[in-house]
């Protein structure tokens, strides 16, 4: 007897053996149409509470830096030691008033002393070479001297026997042989007294050369012992200006070489104040802009004096100085913070400051959209920036609103849905 098999309905049916294959193509359809019509985009929840909201404002763009910056003298001169030596003593210490030439550190020096006293045997040995031979031309002029004094005698009396001979030979009364003798002795005299005198011309040549010479050998001499005394006087270290010792790197008992810097001494007469700027402005941070500060309810202009070349950990330096009055109370070490105009005011699209430029780079930012539930991620373009806003040049229209705090949690996430 034939048993009636019962006709399957509702869902035993999709598991028939002919249904399968229908119901495993038609949920593979499903499937790719749910990959198509799904939302991609990656969200994550966050509490509202936690994020900064800002406006998106059209406003003025001030378009300056604030700096931190140190006042330092303007002239500052650095100690250095003219001669080497051992520190005996400290006579000025650090934030000191001093004056142009005063003591501030005082040195010996064993080999300069050594020095000295053979400096001054050798000018004496040299003196008394001099003395001794300052003598002996004395001795020799006079001498000199009277060899011509007796030679002139000698030729005043062979000149009077000459011509009385010469009468007597006239007269023949007297032979031509002892005639002739006394007019040779006559002439031997005259020409023995032209002898002397072109020794004495020479002579006093010789002697006046010599002695220049030797005057010129001690002067030179008595001012290498001038100088060498003047060494001593330089191992006292000395303020080369008026003003405030400031750093001193010296002890007692130090031995300091020639030149090395101990030191300095600052001019308080005018002062300047130097500050560290990002290398972010280098190509617009130039001398001549002008800067500001407020102090005690007074505001203070300045202008950059000079900006150093060197950047060093992402900053280089710049120099400013007072275009009017300088504080009343202004010291050394104190800290202002300067506004540094770096262009034009001028109108412009504004959204706050914020830590979210640390993550994005100022290329994107999440805008909240109307209903404030919701924040989508935006490319937007920044241009300036200063302590209180940033330029949009793109992106981001007034009225909008965006988040400006941290992005650290909040990852590559594209939709940012706020949690009230």
């Amino acid at each position: 007897m034939d048993i009636k098999i019962e006709k399957k309905k509702g869902i035993k049916a999709l598991f028939c053996k002919k249904n399968i294959p229908w119901a495993l193509g038609a949920t593979l359809l499903l499937f790719i149409i749910w990959l198509t019509l799904r939302d991609n985009t990656s969200t994550l929840r966050v509490d509202a509470q936690l994020v900064n909201i800002s406006n998106v404002e059209h406003g003025e763009f001030n378009d300056y830096i604030r700096l931190t910056g140190t006042v330092q003298p303007m002239v500052t001169v650095q100690l250095t030691p003219l001669e080497s030596g051992v520190v005996e003593r400290i006579v000025a210490e650090e934030g000191t008033q001093v004056k142009r030439g005063d003591v501030i550190i005082e040195m010996s020096n064993n080999s300069l002393s050594m020095q000295i006293l053979q400096s001054e045997a050798d000018l004496a040995e040299k003196q008394n070479i001099l003395r001794n031979t300052m003598i002996s031309m004395e001795q020799e002029r006079l001498a000199l001297k009277q060899e011509k004094l007796q030679l002139d005698l000698e030729v005043s009396r062979l000149k009077r026997t000459f011509e009385q001979n010469e009468s007597l030979h006239n007269d023949n009364l007297l032979a031509r042989e002892e005639y002739l003798r006394s007019k040779e002795d006559y002439d031997l005299a005259i020409n023995k007294r032209q002898l002397v005198l072109e020794r004495q011309r020479q002579d006093s040549l010789y002697r006046t050369s010599q002695v220049a010479q030797m005057e010129e050998s001690l002067f030179s001499m008595q001012r290498n012992m001038e100088l060498i005394r003047q060494r001593v006087d330089n191992l006292n270290v000395k303020a080369p200006v008026d003003g405030e010792v400031g750093m001193l790197d010296a002890v007692l008992g130090q031995s300091l070489t020639q030149g090395a810097n101990i030191g300095q001494v600052n001019n308080l007469s005018t002062y300047k104040v130097q500050a560290q700027v990002d290398e972010h402005y280098i190509d617009r941070v130039t001398t001549g802009l002008t800067a500001s500060f407020e102090r005690q309810d007074t505001e203070y202009e300045m202008q950059l004096r000079k900006v150093y070349p060197e950047v060093r950990n992402g900053q280089f330096k710049a120099d400013f100085r007072f275009t009017g009055a300088a504080p009343e109370n202004i010291r050394s070490g104190q800290t202002y913070y300067l506004n540094l105009q770096l262009g034009e005011a001028a109108e412009a699209i504004l959204i706050p400051r914020g830590s979210f430029y640390q993550a994005t780079g100022g290329k994107w930012i999440y805008v909240v959209d109307a209903s404030g539930e919701k924040a989508y991620r935006r490319e937007i373009r920044i241009g300036r920036q200063n302590p209180q806003y940033y330029e949009v040049i793109e992106g981001l229209q007034p009225g909008e609103k965006v988040i400006t705090s941290s992005y650290d949690k909040f990852g590559e996430n594209e939709v940012l849905i706020l949690n009230k």
